[in-house]
C-alpha cells in the first residue's frame, strides 16, 4: 500500500515552487481513484473540520471534494466524555443535513443520530464506536467498531448485492 501525507498534497518543486498549474493534487487524484472514502478512526478534531467545512490538510480536502455519488463510511473514535459532548451529536447533524437528510429532533444522542442517518438512502454511513478500553485507559463507548465490522460496512457498500466477503 501508498502512505500519503499531508505534505504529499503540496509537494515542493526544484527553485521552490510549490505547485504549478495542470500538476496533479493528491486529494483530487485520490476522489478520481477511490470507490469509498473510508475514515478509520474519525477523531472529534476531524469530525469538526468535516462538519464545518473545513480544508486544511489533506483528508479534509479530499472530504470537501468527494463525490457525493460515491459512499462514505465514517468510524468514529474519541474518548467517552468526547463522544457524549454535546457538540458531537450536532457535528453528527451537521453531516447528515448537508446530506439533505432528515434529522431527528435535537435532544437525540450521537448513537441514534448514526442510527436514523444509516436507515436513510444516502452515500454517508457510519460504523458507530463501542464500548471498550480507550487509548486513555478509560473504559467507555468511544472505542473505534472492530475492524472485521468496519470491513463488513465497506463490502456491504461495494459489493455486489451487499454480500460480506471473508478478509485475508
Amino acid at each position: 500500500g501508498v502512505l500519503h501525507t499531508d505534505a504529499d498534497e503540496w509537494p515542493r518543486r526544484a527553485a521552490g515552487q510549490l505547485f504549478q498549474r495542470d500538476d496533479p493534487v493528491l486529494h483530487i487524484e485520490l476522489r478520481r481513484w477511490a470507490e469509498l472514502l473510508l475514515v478509520a478512526p474519525l477523531d472529534a478534531n476531524t469530525l469538526a473540520k468535516f462538519a464545518a467545512g473545513l480544508c486544511d490538510n489533506c483528508l479534509t480536502c479530499l472530504w470537501r471534494a468527494w463525490d457525493p455519488a460515491r459512499p462514505r463510511l465514517l468510524a468514529p473514535a474519541m474518548n467517552t466524555y468526547m463522544w457524549d459532548h454535546p457538540l458531537t451529536a450536532r457535528h453528527l447533524r451537521q453531516l447528515a443535513e448537508l446530506e439533505r437528510l432528515t434529522v431527528p429532533p435535537d435532544r437525540h444522542a450521537p448513537e441514534a443520530l448514526i442510527e436514523h442517518t444509516n436507515a436513510q438512502p444516502a452515500g454517508l454511513r457510519f460504523v458507530p464506536p463501542i464500548s471498550k478500553r480507550l487509548a486513555c485507559g478509560d473504559v467507555g463507548v468511544g472505542g473505534m467498531a472492530e475492524v472485521p465490522d468496519i470491513v463488513a460496512q465497506v463490502n456491504r457498500l461495494l459489493l455486489p448485492g451487499g454480500a460480506a466477503k471473508s478478509t485475508p
